[in-house]
């Protein structure tokens, strides 16, 4: 059968693996920082890229290219990158395709250190931004200029859960020969694939879902185009922002039961946002599966599933905030997501403390805000945790 027309299971557990010369039944760690020739030909010819072979870790591994060519394949892409942590991923997209005097459009609601980095050291550099609300196609059109270059969107967006249309968006990028960026952390290509959409890179903190397990830090790229690849490939290279090999292998391993994973928490998931979605203490829910969700027709259409992220406002500010994290017992107090374990923060006390109340307000981060991540525990048991700290405020 040919890989294309394997069911998504069947990829995640077998694309981009092969057989290595003792016949291991999964890909081994090739845990090398180099590799020896053959000869002095075959030195250069590998270098000069006439040959196949390996160099050197930073440049290629085969546990690496295995991840790179299973996440590839899971996108309907050309060819993955795999990085050291998901800003090593985001830097290399910026630091390849922006340079002085350029201009990026992104969503506002980014994920803060992907946005941080662009205001504090690539504006230092001569590149230029507009943050705006990709939900709202009238807004990425009026922030375009004659020198923007990329379209950089996250969607849904962290944590205000916001939903930017990406075929309509690419649409509009492209008018303007801008290329288009999808972080897609969020969902995974389990739940929507940009590629497909129309976006010319998508983006993974391979840390969150395809991983799931919270013992990797890691990023990845796939691009559908061969001439972007080999820019960003090359950008990676230098900038020395590789995967481990371990690192590779860990992914690999996690990544088989992605859709397992995610199916059981999207369950669980609806459910516990339609319960919260009914409490007195809350005040409003964001979960793409709600009707009162203001895209949720639109992610219908753009995503396989509602996903297992959701935000939501517990009445009475901070400090009620603070209440919830600190009498949930199941739920672990932990940033980061996509973990079979359920995690629960609170930005405006936690991951956005530094901003001011206008500031948090303004990227639509309430006082009373909380972000959940919801895990494969028995749904019953996440909500009776939830209800026992809710009482308590």
């Amino acid at each position: 059968m040919k890989e294309n027309k394997q069911g998504f299971n069947t990829k995640l557990v077998h694309a981009g693996d092969y057989e290595d010369m003792y016949g291991s039944a999964i890909v081994p760690v090739y845990q090398a920082s180099t590799f020896k020739f053959k000869n002095a030909k075959h030195g250069g010819d590998c270098f000069a890229g006439r040959a196949d072979g390996y160099i050197y870790t930073r440049i290629g591994n085969p546990t690496i290219d295995a991840l790179e060519n299973k996440l590839a394949t899971l996108e309907n892409g050309y060819k993955g990158i795999a990085f050291s942590s998901g800003m090593a991923a985001v830097s290399t997209v910026y630091m390849a395709l922006l340079g002085q005097g350029l201009h990026i459009v992104s969503t506002n609601a980014i994920y803060g250190s992907s946005r941080a980095i662009l205001e504090r050291d690539f504006s230092r550099f001569g590149v230029e931004y507009s943050f705006v609300d990709t939900s709202n196609l009238n807004a990425i059109e009026n922030a375009i200029r004659s020198n923007t270059k990329l379209l950089f969107i996250e969607t849904p967006t962290n944590p205000t859960i916001e939903i930017t249309d990406i075929q309509k968006a690419a649409e509009i990028a492209h008018k303007h020969n801008i290329l288009v960026c999808v972080d897609n952390t969020f969902c995974s290509p389990y739940i929507q694939k940009p590629l497909d959409l129309g976006a010319d890179i998508v983006l993974h903190s391979i840390t969150k879902f395809i991983n799931g397990h919270a013992d990797v830090v890691g990023g990845a790229i796939i691009t559908k185009d061969p001439d972007v690849y080999k820019q960003l490939r090359q950008t990676m290279i230098y900038l020395g922002g590789n995967m481990d090999p371990h690192q590779a292998y860990l992914t690999s391993r996690g990544v088989k039961t992605l859709a397992l994973r995610m199916d059981k928490s999207q369950v669980s998931a609806m459910t516990i946002a339609q319960y919260l979605e009914a409490h007195p203490k809350i005040a409003w829910v964001k979960y793409p599966g709600l009707k009162s969700h203001p895209q949720h027709e639109l992610a219908k259409q753009q995503m396989n599933g509602f996903g297992t992220m959701m935000s939501f406002e517990v009445k009475g500010g901070i400090k009620a905030g603070e209440m919830l994290m600190d009498n949930v017992q199941l739920a672990v107090l932990a940033v980061s997501l996509g973990g079979v374990e359920t995690l629960i923060q609170h930005p405006a006390s936690m991951t956005h403390a530094g901003l001011s109340k206008e500031a948090r307000e303004e990227a639509g981060i309430t006082d009373g805000l909380v972000r959940f991540s919801v895990g494969i525990e028995e749904c019953e048991d996440i909500i009776a945790d939830l209800d026992y700290a809710l009482k308590l405020i």
